[in-house]
């Protein structure tokens, strides 16, 4: 059964994302960032994150082999998305002073911001998957912008506590564990 491309980027629009924008240096050292959802931690140890970026943009050709940084957007970036995105919104980007030699340059203001150095790229089809180690991270509060068939979104309630806290999943549980292995340690 072939499945038709515009139908599949429908469905999987149903499943909503947060929004960031992916920068690293171009050749001549100019900043340079691309509009990203397709993003998602891979691994605690080593600490490794995954953007993946459409092989047709010029983003794909600057990242392979560069140092990157995934800038998590606040809910009042919208406009620095759709800038990203190719519909220029924005007269001048607020960089944080990075040099070329220094690492990727990030956006100021986001309410996370992931440097990363390149660890692995695979072929994803139409895509490039760019695997990065982490190096240096920042957060700061607020909530997210967030993307849901084909538009942009808001938290607009306050989370409240993990909804895994009540499962064996959870981390209070697996500390729960670890002191029934030493009481069962202490008794043989």
């Amino acid at each position: 059964m072939r499945i038709d491309p515009r139908e599949l980027r429908n469905c999987l629009g149903h499943f909503a994302t947060g929004v960031t924008v992916v920068t690293c240096h171009t050749p001549d050292g100019t900043a340079h960032g691309a509009t990203v959802n397709a993003f998602t931690g891979v691994s605690l140890e080593p600490p490794l994150v995954l953007v993946c970026v459409n092989n047709g943009s010029r983003m794909s050709s600057y990242l392979d082999g560069v140092p990157f940084a995934v800038n998590v957007l606040h809910r009042d970036q919208q406009d620095l998305a759709l800038h990203f995105a190719g519909r220029p919104q924005v007269d001048e980007i607020d960089w944080r002073t990075r040099t070329p030699g220094d690492g990727a340059p990030v956006l100021a203001g986001c309410l996370a911001t992931i440097s990363c150095t390149p660890w692995r790229t695979y072929d994803g089809g139409d895509h490039t998957l760019f695997l990065g180690e982490v190096q240096e991270i920042h957060r700061a509060a607020g909530r997210p912008l967030l993307f849901h068939s084909g538009q942009f979104h808001d938290l607009h309630h306050d989370p409240g506590p993990a909804p895994w806290e009540g499962s064996g999943d959870a981390p209070a549980a697996m500390a729960w564990i670890a002191e029934a292995a030493a009481l069962l340690e202490q008794r043989i």
